[in-house]
């Protein structure tokens, strides 16, 4: 197994494992924090992928701005802990020391390993669009040309999603 197919597996297994978290948590708040690391392995992925343009706008536009705006309709909406969840003790230590170990792991296989020579772009490839437009205008391109009608309804959803926690929050003073 190559270091880099073993870093995608690493990635892969703490998204899906912090996915199942994000869903079966009991506080908002955690299972928004637990959506924030999903969020961030799937950055990871697609550096792995060598794209890492993608993986900034996912950290940029998903793990900061959306995350941001459920936090704040949580907040607003008020939805606190039912009762005292918190892990504390040796168990809780225990989890710690097993979690900061896993991310460092992680951390030390990526800066130690290279991008197989399977990931890497045969030439020319996209080396003749690079030198025109750029990485970024060729993903521009599609998404203010074919993919708009998708782009501002997702924006248009976001609006809405926003209004409603406003107008449900209002009701409840």
């Amino acid at each position: 197994m190559t270091p880099t197919l073993a870093l995608f597996w690493a990635f892969s297994a703490v998204a899906v494992g912090s996915a199942l978290l994000c869903i079966t948590r009991k506080s908002p708040v955690a299972s928004a924090l637990w959506l924030v690391v999903t969020l961030f392995q799937i950055a990871a992925l697609f550096v792995i992928l060598d794209a890492q343009f993608i993986a900034v706008l996912q950290v940029i536009v998903y793990a900061g701005a959306i995350m941001v705006l459920f936090l704040f309709v949580i907040m607003l909406l008020n939805l606190g802990r039912a009762g005292p969840s918190d892990i504390k003790g040796p168990v809780g230590l225990a989890v710690a020391t097993l979690l900061a170990g896993a991310v460092g792991l992680q951390l030390f296989i990526l800066v130690r390993a290279s991008p197989s020579h399977d990931l890497i772009l045969p030439a020319g490839t996209l080396a003749g669009a690079e030198q025109t437009q750029g990485m970024v205008g060729l993903v521009a391109r599609p998404l203010f040309g074919e993919y708009l009608v998708p782009f501002e309804i997702t924006s248009v959803l976001l609006l809405a999603a926003i209004v409603g926690a406003v107008v449900l929050a209002k009701r409840q003073l």
